[in-house]
């Protein structure tokens, strides 16, 4: 094999391997490429989750007004059940005091 033969071969081998890896670069962008279908599908996706992060955001925010709102209500009533509970014990001690002064009234 002389020096042009090796030169032409090599070439030859040179450019098989440069559209065999020509070829390959075009298979694997043609399979992995993003169709618009489902960029949309992403986009609408994308578009969603932001409106169900407001929506609980906005569920969140009202659970806690309402959380304050029941512990405010909860606080009154627990007030008004302690003042219901002296004002009864004080009208129990009232009646214990005047059932002993009918009692000493009667005996006397």
């Amino acid at each position: 094999m002389n020096r042009t033969e090796f030169i032409v071969t090599t070439a030859i081998i040179l450019f098989v391997a440069f559209c065999l890896g020509w070829f390959a670069n075009w298979l694997i962008h043609r399979f992995t490429r993003v169709s618009q279908a489902d960029v949309d599908q992403l986009e609408r996706m994308s578009q969603e989750l932001h409106e169900a992060e407001e929506t609980r955001d906005q569920a969140i925010t009202y659970l806690q007004q309402r959380e304050a709102e029941l512990t405010n209500q909860l606080a009154q009533t627990e007030a008004e059940l302690s003042a219901a509970m002296e004002g009864l014990r004080e009208a129990r001690h009232e009646a214990e005091e005047l059932r002993a002064y009918l009692e000493r009234q009667g005996h006397a």
